[in-house]
């Protein structure tokens, strides 16, 4: 494991655990509600510049899921009404499969 140090951030509910695997310590506390979605959102920010730099994008796009699925979760929103209103958005406005630049 690398020696990466992260202050005040959200990290992935197994990191305290590999940590202390790794014979490490670390302090931690659990978010309250509002802290939590505005850590889950800058994580978001994070994982897309991610996604965009290609470095693994496979494994980028996972962890994108990962942090829609929580986002999803902490502010009680339905993943099928997100999807009906993809859909709807596609079919008023497209999607970007016939990949048109405008110019």
């Amino acid at each position: 494991m690398t020696d990466r140090k992260t202050d005040n951030e959200l990290v992935r509910d197994r990191i305290p655990e590999i940590i202390a695997a790794d014979e490490r310590q670390c302090d931690t506390n659990v978010m309250i509600d509002g802290e939590y979605c505005r850590a889950l959102l800058a994580n978001l920010v994070e994982e897309v510049q991610e996604v965009a730099e290609e470095t693994d994008l496979i494994k980028e796009i996972a962890d994108l899921y990962k942090i829609i699925d929580a986002l999803l979760r902490a502010f009680d929103l339905d993943k099928e009404v997100i999807l009906a209103v993809q859909q709807a958005c596609c079919e008023e406005r497209g999607s970007f499969m016939k990949r048109i630049k405008l110019l």
